[in-house]
């Protein structure tokens, strides 16, 4: 049995305990926080039997295997430095880090430490998009002409919306594009096979003050007595970004959270000589599939249907709805095998730190192009 510590009890650390105890190999025995009671209190709810109250501590437990880093952004790259320097599994939420020298140390400290790595990129993982990226490599689209799309929330549409988020110290210098943007990159990269390599970006923001809950509550939660106070925002509401890919191909995709009616949307459409296909998250068991001289296609994750080298992503036959908690039990499937196996893939279908660090070089280099007006190379 494999044994798991988690760091941070927030929304998404349950999310990782849930899609880690539906792989069977692995138990969860450790939860940390910020404070001694909070973990606790959240340990009894999640059934987790030890709670800690610093990541020494955690990192201490006996015979722990492997860390996740559910905490949020400005604690990801320390975190992550002790994970590695214990020698423990490592897998973080995105974004791995805050800046690209430290994508680059944490990169450098996995690889020393010989250990599994992983960064919390899941869209990668939902069976369509798995589909879309076999087709891709069996040549059923042809030669990559452009990638397009988008990625929409409304979360952050009224002046009152405000979250540690919207705070650079906390959440980095980009908030849309680093935070959902992100995601996007990684999806379409993973579908294509192909590298961002240069950027051109427009950011805006809608709100240059925001209203916060002076009693220190997050989004979601104004009351009508509520008093507020003001917050100047510095990071983006909304951004378009064209690009280019290490083929010559290129693309474009729009990123907003203030986009009234839109939940959580990610959409791609890739547009190759021979066929096209679009997915959208928020239908994520269709794949539309173009043609030029025949009728267009509608798949859906029926394993029997799909292409054999991804049919396992999708567990239940043909009409069985399947979704985001499905994509997380597969992307932590796929981490752990590689645990289990005790080395890192030559071709994981998990994110890495690698991949992690690539995204943190797109975001800088994205924010770069919107302030310096200009196209931008990625770093590598």
């Amino acid at each position: 049995m494999i044994n798991v510590g988690i760091i941070g009890s927030g929304f998404i650390g349950p999310a990782h305990i849930e899609a880690l105890r539906r792989l069977g190999s692995v138990q969860v025995v450790a939860l940390c926080d910020s404070s001694l009671s909070q973990a606790q209190e959240k340990a009894r709810q999640l059934n987790v039997p030890h709670a800690y109250d610093s990541v020494e501590a955690l990192l201490e437990h006996p015979d722990l295997h492997v860390v996740h880093n559910c905490t949020p952004n400005h604690l990801h790259a320390g975190i992550n430095r002790q994970i590695l320097r214990a020698s423990k599994h490592v897998f973080s939420e995105k974004p791995l880090c805050m800046t690209p020298e430290e994508a680059r140390e944490l990169v450098a400290l996995a690889e020393q430490a010989g250990v599994i790595h992983g960064v919390s990129f899941v869209y990668r993982q939902f069976a369509m998009v798995r589909q879309a990226a076999s087709m891709m490599r069996q040549g059923s689209l042809g030669r990559l002409f452009a990638a397009h799309g988008s990625y929409l929330q409304d979360w952050m549409l009224l002046e009152t919306d405000y979250n540690w988020r919207v705070d650079a110290a906390l959440g980095g210098a980009s908030r849309a594009v680093a935070d959902i943007g992100s995601h996007w990159c990684d999806t379409v990269q993973f579908v294509t096979g192909r590298r961002i390599t240069e950027v051109m970006a427009d950011l805006a923001i809608v709100w240059p003050t925001r209203k916060a809950n002076m009693a220190g509550n997050q989004t979601f939660s104004q009351g009508e007595h509520a008093q507020y106070e003001d917050k100047p925002v510095t990071t983006e509401d909304f951004g378009s970004v064209l690009i280019r890919f290490d083929d010559g191909s290129k693309g474009s995709f729009n990123v907003s959270q203030v986009s009234a009616g839109r939940k959580n949307r990610l959409t791609f459409e890739i547009n190759g000589s021979e066929q096209s296909v679009a997915w959208d998250q928020e239908v994520p068991q269709q794949l539309w599939t173009g043609h030029r001289a025949q009728p267009n296609q509608c798949l859906t994750d029926d394993p029997g249907l799909m292409n054999k080298d991804v049919a396992d992503s999708a567990h239940f036959p043909g009409g069985h709805i399947e979704g985001w908690p499905d994509a997380f039990k597969n992307m932590m499937a796929q981490f752990y095998r590689a645990v289990e196996a005790g080395e890192m893939p030559a071709r994981p279908l998990f994110a890495t730190f690698h991949d992690g660090a690539n995204v943190m070089h797109i975001i800088d280099a994205i924010v770069k192009s919107h302030q310096q007006q200009r196209w931008v190379p990625v770093a590598s």
